[in-house]
């Protein structure tokens, strides 16, 4: 009786490191569409938002600009100071409390980074992964 079982020859250090290359360039091929798609994605949330904060923002104006008037008118009705003194306060209390919001929105715009975490993260694992890849097939 003939053994016919056949083995098949492992493949060579080349091809394997050819394997792994090619590996890695779809990965990174595919890294970069993942980027592409996360930014286009993230430039349309930025685009919905700056429309929807430009709106607010200009009917918040128009409304603070009526009430401070008011607030002034009032101020003058009510006590003994002349209208420009109202407005003169009014007008400096306006000033303080947009100095305050100009802070926290400046501290705000410090801690923004501008690249998207998950990417970076699958970054880091992808390096960790062909590095893993290589030594192992060294050994």
């Amino acid at each position: 009786m003939e053994n016919l079982s056949h083995q098949t020859p492992e493949p060579s250090v080349a091809v394997l490191l050819g394997g792994i290359v090619n590996d890695a360039r779809d990965l990174l091929e595919q890294e970069v569409a993942m980027l592409k798609l996360e930014a286009r994605g993230e430039l349309r949330k930025a685009k919905s938002a700056a429309i929807a904060l430009g709106i607010g923002i200009g009917l918040v104006a128009a409304g603070g600009m009526l009430l401070s008037v008011m607030l002034a008118q009032v101020l003058a009705v009510f006590t003994e100071i002349p209208l420009w003194g109202c407005y003169g306060i009014v007008g400096s209390g306006l000033v303080i409390l947009g100095g305050v919001w100009l802070a926290v929105g400046k501290s705000t715009a410090a801690d923004f980074t501008g690249t998207p975490r998950p990417t970076v993260k699958t970054r880091k694992e992808n390096g960790q992964w062909l590095t893993e890849q290589t030594t192992s097939n060294r050994r």
